[in-house]
């Protein structure tokens, strides 16, 4: 043997250990935390896109109240939006019809971003069926409670629940709804944010 090798430790190597109960939970839990930040990140483009709508939607009362403007300046702006942002399909007559209905059925702030924790499409459903605006809100709230996809939404207006077992509200909770809820699924999949995220891709394609 070398005089070199003596007296020099020989590393020890590890041998790894795998519990499969300990990894398994670990995994279900990564799992978890991660769907609940995907159904944040998605809610909070819910919020500031129907936000957007609203700011939009106060403008045009403003101008159709001041202005004069009418169902053809209307089409105007929805075919120069599309011009500007031909990947989005929110800013049609029809959604900008919304958007106004929306500001004027939510003139305070407050209220209107307490409806943006909902889908847009929640939110037209809301704006057709129930012209009560406290009724609107508890709907709103529950929807976030309970999970409700928009045909859950529509069936119990139908049914009137809020007339069975309506409270007017005290106070608006903010709350994350249950990430494996049908709301949360259509959040997820909501063609009005798809479509605005696409914003991103065109500006890259521009920089480059």
């Amino acid at each position: 043997m070398s005089s070199k090798m003596i007296g020099k430790k020989i590393p020890i190597k590890k041998i790894e250990s795998f519990d499969r109960k300990s990894y398994a939970k670990f995994f279900d839990q990564l799992k978890v935390d991660i769907q609940k930040t995907q159904l944040k990140a998605a809610l909070s483009v819910t919020k500031e896109l129907t936000l957007l709508y609203w700011r939009i939607g106060k403008v045009l009362s403003e101008k159709t109240k001041n202005e004069g403007w009418g169902a053809k300046t209307l089409e105007r702006l929805a075919r120069d939006l599309k011009l500007e942002f031909p990947d989005i399909n929110g800013f049609s007559v029809r959604n900008l019809q919304y958007m106004r209905k929306f500001s004027n059925n939510y003139p305070d702030s407050n209220c209107a971003a307490a409806a943006a924790q909902i889908p847009w499409g929640h939110n037209m459903l809301l704006l057709d069926k129930v012209r009560d605006p406290v009724k609107r809100l508890w709907y709103v709230q529950r929807t976030i409670e309970e999970g409700w996809s928009r045909s859950s939404l529509e069936s119990w207006i139908k049914s009137n629940l809020y007339g069975r077992k309506g409270k007017a509200l005290t106070n608006f909770k903010q709350i994350l709804p249950d990430f494996q809820s049908d709301m949360a699924n259509q959040v997820l999949k909501d063609p009005y944010n798809l479509d605005f995220l696409s914003l991103s891709v065109a500006f890259k394609e521009k920089e480059l």
